[in-house]
């Protein structure tokens, strides 16, 4: 009777040395994905940066801090800001980075991300202040390159990369909306009438050019009677008989003698 309890208290303990062994072998193993990098730290001391693939540690006295390599996404929060030219605009923008150095990073910052689009945010009013409210509007993309470029070389000691930021949205007042449509309607109603008056002139100065060309030439002045005589009779749909010579004949004379045929008929 004592052989069986001692047997069986025997397979308990090696029952809970395994269980004790099998949690202590997972928690010393960690795998590491190819987009992730971790920094490993032993007693507080800093080891190295470990992975990826698989990474032993000693429990309780390894700590692994794992950085993502991958870009992320981060969204500046609406950012109300002044123009050079004293416009008030509300600006949506996104930052995009990612991590190089994550031994740098683990050391330098604690959080990186939300540290990041602060000072995005920070440096997107600045740049926005030193521009006024046309060069914003037009030169979007190149001032999302300068506000990128600002922001990189800001963070880069803390083992980040910004690769850029986008400009989402620019609000305008509702007032200057409506002042801009207004100015626009007016741009494209003078661009008409200057677009007409040019029109009327170069027809003028093709009519003086007919006029002196007819004035010149007899036989240009015949053809053209003929095809105004022709256009009445098709026009009115009538049958008129001129005589070869339209020297003797004016086109006045030729239309009256139409319109009274036209209605004695």
């Amino acid at each position: 009777m004592v052989l069986q309890v001692a047997s069986i208290i025997s397979a308990v303990l090696i029952l809970m040395l395994i269980v004790v062994l099998l949690a202590i072998l997972s928690s010393a193993i960690r795998i590491i994905p190819e987009y992730q990098r971790a920094v490993k730290f032993r007693l507080g001391r800093v080891v190295g940066v470990v992975g990826p693939g698989l990474v032993l540690i000693i429990p309780v006295i390894d700590r692994l801090l794992i950085f993502d390599l991958r870009v992320i996404t981060v969204d500046v929060p609406a950012q109300k800001a002044l123009t050079r030219d004293n416009v008030e605009v509300t600006i949506d923008a996104a930052v995009y980075l990612r991590v190089i150095d994550p031994l740098k990073t683990a050391l330098t910052i604690r959080e990186h991300i939300t540290a990041s689009s602060l000072l995005a945010a920070a440096t997107l009013r600045d740049m926005v202040g030193t521009v006024d409210l046309d060069t914003l509007l037009t030169q979007r993309e190149e001032i999302a390159k300068r506000i990128a470029s600002a922001v990189d070389s800001q963070v880069s000691p803390w083992g980040v990369k910004v690769s850029a930021v986008a400009i989402k949205d620019i609000r305008l007042p509702e007032m200057l909306v409506r002042a801009m449509a207004s100015q626009a309607e007016a741009e494209r109603v003078r661009r008409a009438k200057i677009t007409l008056a040019q029109a009327e002139y170069d027809a003028s100065r093709l009519y003086i050019e007919a006029a002196e060309n007819y004035a010149k030439n007899h036989i240009a002045v015949n053809l053209r009677q003929i095809d105004a005589l022709i256009e009445i009779a098709r026009e009115k749909n009538l049958i008129m008989v001129v005589p070869s010579n339209l020297e003797m004949v004016s086109m006045p004379a030729a239309m009256a003698l139409a319109m009274r045929k036209k209605e004695g008929e």
